[in-house]
């Protein structure tokens, strides 16, 4: 499909044999993979992180079908560098904590009760359904806007302290998953908001 970096948090499947022998001409894929001990230290130098998973274990209410990520990653383009599609374990997926390290989630909707794709199903869905992406140039990223995301969310988390309703467990959970949707000019627009609400408690 057209994707060619692979990097996988905590395991040594990809070294047993049986790998190669299913991978199909795709060889160099594992000979290039990276390792990591954590997600969050595969996830290091990534701009904006999108995470599969089953709508029953995820706190958050908001997911992306893989058509909406086609769009929206397209946008992120223009503005950042590097983005990631996280899939979990094959029998239990993500926790809850690594969950948290998304700036988006994404499942596949189906029509069985208890939805359930294997892993190999999962990713070619996800990897024919974003094929596009592969064409696109990420010339247009300005340095520097690739972190705003991510510092909007260090802001808001900061402001929610700051007022003392950091508890509302229910209101911080709705921010963070919705800051994932912002186009470039809404993440910019916010960070004046921001920075004018941070102004006025200061004075």
């Amino acid at each position: 499909m057209g994707f060619t970096e692979l990097r996988i948090v905590d395991s040594q499947a990809h070294l047993e044999p049986a790998a190669q022998w299913v991978a199909h001409g795709s060889g160099d894929i594992l000979e290039n993979i990276k390792t990591y001990q954590t997600l969050e230290a595969a996830l290091h130098d990534v701009d904006f992180t999108v995470a599969t998973t089953a709508r029953s274990r995820a706190r958050f209410h908001y997911y992306a079908t893989p058509q909406e990520l086609l769009p929206m990653l397209q946008e992120k383009s223009q503005w950042m560098g590097h983005a990631a599609l996280v899939f979990g374990r094959e029998d239990s997926g993500l926790t809850n904590d690594e969950l948290e390290l998304a700036d988006v989630l994404t499942g596949v909707p189906m029509v069985a009760d208890y939805p359930s794709l294997n892993l190999g199903q999962a990713v070619m869905v996800y990897c024919y359904q974003l094929s596009a992406l592969t064409q696109i140039s990420t010339t247009g990223a300005t340095h520097g806007d690739e972190k705003q995301l991510h510092a909007l969310r260090a802001r808001i988390t900061a402001l929610l302290e700051k007022l003392k309703v950091a508890d509302d467990v229910k209101m911080a959970d709705w921010l963070q998953q919705r800051i994932g949707l912002f186009e470039q000019r809404d993440t910019a627009m916010l960070h004046r908001l921001l920075h004018d609400i941070e102004k006025n408690l200061t004075e």
